[in-house]
């Protein structure tokens, strides 16, 4: 470097560090992602849910149902052997998983840690209103319901606030009928910040595969939208009033199931009510979550010894933002469980 060029390049470098001590501290940081994190998802690991009833050891029972159920709840198994299917691997049967979620990897450096949803206090009201005693699903901290088009036009963003921290909408029943409310429930609910998923209808006229099919067909394969499920019970209004045996009807769910796995990647819920769950379910299934309809007492008393993620406690229900009434559902754990179980299912 020849000498005559050492005052040009110092008197560079001293405007150069004029300039930019001159920039404000915010033109230094812009672009970079805040390092401010909120809200961190925390392992189900804290005192029993609030909805816990009865003795020190019924409650510790009742905790350890509830993690178990967490545990295995939506967890994928193995996909159903579909000719078109991908290899995928193996994973360890419900019973073999462990019993709470695991510890999720620390953010990278410059990421931001997920940021939890706020969970709304329910305010619904009852047209019949039941007391459930010590087992009420007051005590329970994270409540929803369930829509279709007889609601009408909703209201989300009051009935979110009302205390609707998820919603589960009618999608299709059979295999051709679509809920004409559905697509239009699913954009709203999103928008509003619900947690949403789609159940169908199942018809025992129909084949299962032609059912799978129809919901697949018009069901979005969403990021972070809940499992899908499968609502089964016997209906003698409709066209479809027959009863099949407990063999088939086991036959068609499985064939159900497996297809809505395998194309969504989640294991489906089942909801049911209590007549076709003795007539049917009862001991069965056992590696799939179940959504309970029980108005009148608590699931432990309806279905004795089955495990439940969510329960429906009332038909009834009145919130504002919606015209006429509506379900309530309480999910079955308190809020550290439902923001890791939420979390689980949002890749």
């Amino acid at each position: 470097m020849r000498l005559s060029a050492v005052p040009a390049i110092v008197f560079t470098c001293l405007t150069l560090v004029g300039c930019v001590s001159g920039s404000s501290p915010e033109s230094l940081v812009a672009g970079l992602p805040s390092p401010e994190k909120t809200g961190s998802v925390v392992p189900a690991s804290g005192p029993i849910p609030s909805g816990s009833v009865g003795t020190d050891e019924e409650r510790a029972s009742q905790t350890a149902q509830q993690r178990e159920v967490l545990a295995w709840a939506g967890q994928v198994a193995q996909p159903p052997a579909f000719e078109d299917a991908p290899t995928a691997v193996a994973l360890p049967v419900p019973s073999d998983r462990p019993l709470t979620s695991p510890q999720p990897e620390p953010p990278a450096i410059g990421s931001q840690a997920p940021v939890r949803s706020r969970v709304y206090g329910h305010r619904f009201r009852d047209a019949k209103p039941i007391s459930f005693g010590r087992s009420s699903p007051r005590k329970l901290s994270v409540h929803g319901v369930d829509v279709s088009r007889w609601q009408g036009d909703i209201d989300w963003a009051t009935l979110r606030d009302q205390g609707a921290n998820f919603v589960y909408i009618k999608a299709t029943d059979g295999g051709d009928h679509l809920d004409p409310m559905f697509m239009s429930n699913w954009r709203q609910a999103k928008k509003a910040g619900l947690k949403h998923g789609a159940y169908h209808f199942f018809y025992w006229c129909r084949t299962a595969g032609e059912q799978a099919d129809w919901f697949i067909r018009n069901v979005p394969k969403e990021a972070g939208a809940l499992p899908p499920v499968l609502d089964v019970e016997w209906n003698g209004e409709s066209s479809c009033s027959q009863r099949i045996s407990r063999a088939r009807v086991l036959e068609k769910m499985q064939v159900f199931l497996d297809k809505l796995e395998h194309h969504y990647g989640q294991r489906p819920i089942i909801y049911t009510a209590p007549d076709f769950y003795r007539d049917n379910l009862r001991g069965e299934l056992l590696n799939y979550p179940f959504w309970l309809r029980s108005v009148a007492a608590h699931p432990s008393t309806v279905y004795p010894g089955r495990k439940w993620l969510f329960w429906q406690y009332s038909g009834s229900g009145i919130s504002d933002g919606v015209d006429g009434r509506i379900d309530l559902n309480v999910f079955n754990g308190n809020e550290d469980d439902w923001h890791d179980w939420v979390t689980a299912r949002a890749g």
